[in-house]
This record gives structure tokens, C-alpha cells and sequence, in this order.
């Protein structure tokens, strides 16, 4: 997940950290303890391989209204695996929310409509089943909630 400049700006409370790991088995684990036993709190988490395959990046948008963002990097730095850590606040990046919606559709005429509603928002229908479709959504966090 990427950051909007404007969002960072209206809402400090919040800060985008970029972790760079070891891709091993346990490094999830052992961050998320680290946010766990010092309190901190996060808002989101995103992690997923960089094109080296032993290393792996974690975006972590922590809330910073009770602890200091330097505290917290400071903390990710002494992890074991953890390679560098980047408060990536005040760089401007873009944001995008996804989000996947089933919608329980037991009568197929009623199918069409909802496609109609999906085209609005410019998302789409990632499923169908007898009874239920799944939409993907994808955007800024106003349209997605929307």
C-alpha cells in the first residue's frame, strides 16, 4: 500500500513505514509481536516480495497519537531479520484501497442490477456463484467506502 502526501498531512497521526526483512518463515511474526508487546498500534499491513526473492517489504501505516513514529523505527530496527526501515510519511506516493464484496444475490434477475451498480463505481464482478457475486473494488478510501 502506498501513502497520499495530502492524507499524511491531514491526519499526522498517522505514519507509513517501509520495512525491508529477510524473506524468512517467523519475521511476520516477530514484527507483529514487537507492535503487540510495546502497544503500538497498526492501521495497516501490507507485506509482499521485492524483486530480490530473499528480501521482502512490509508497508505498516502506524497510528502515532500515543507513540512516536522515530520510537517505533527505532524499535523495528533492533529485529532480528530486519534489514531498513523508512518513514516514508512525507514522500509523495498514491494511495489505493481495495476491498472484495459478496453480495447475496438469489434472484438472478436482480444480477443486472447489481452489474449496473458495479459499472458506477467503476469496479467489477471478480465471481458469481448460484446465490452470491463477489465485486472487487478498487481506489482512493472515499470510493471504496462509498
Amino acid at each position: 500500500m502506498l501513502i497520499d502526501h495530502a492524507a499524511a498531512r491531514l491526519n499526522p497521526t498517522k505514519h507509513t513505514l517501509v520495512v525491508l526483512v529477510e524473506n524468512k518463515p517467523g519475521v511476520l511474526n516477530r514484527v507483529s509481536s514487537l507492535f503487540r508487546r510495546r502497544s503500538f498500534n497498526i492501521d495497516s499491513l501490507a507485506v509482499g516480495t521485492t524483486d530480490d526473492p530473499a528480501v521482502s517489504r512490509m508497508t505498516i501505516v502506524v497510528d502515532t497519537s500515543k507513540t512516536s513514529a522515530a520510537l517505533v523505527e527505532r524499535n523495528l530496527h533492533k529485529v532480528i531479520n530486519v534489514i531498513d526501515v523508512h518513514d516514508v510519511t512525507g514522500v509523495p506516493t498514491v494511495n489505493r484501497e481495495l476491498a472484495l464484496i459478496k453480495v447475496r444475490v438469489a434472484d438472478t434477475n436482480k444480477r443486472g442490477e447489481i452489474k449496473q451498480i458495479t459499472d458506477m463505481f467503476q469496479s467489477r464482478v471478480v465471481d458469481v456463484a448460484r446465490e452470491a457475486m463477489v465485486i472487487e473494488v478498487t481506489g482512493e478510501e472515499t470510493k471504496v467506502d462509498s
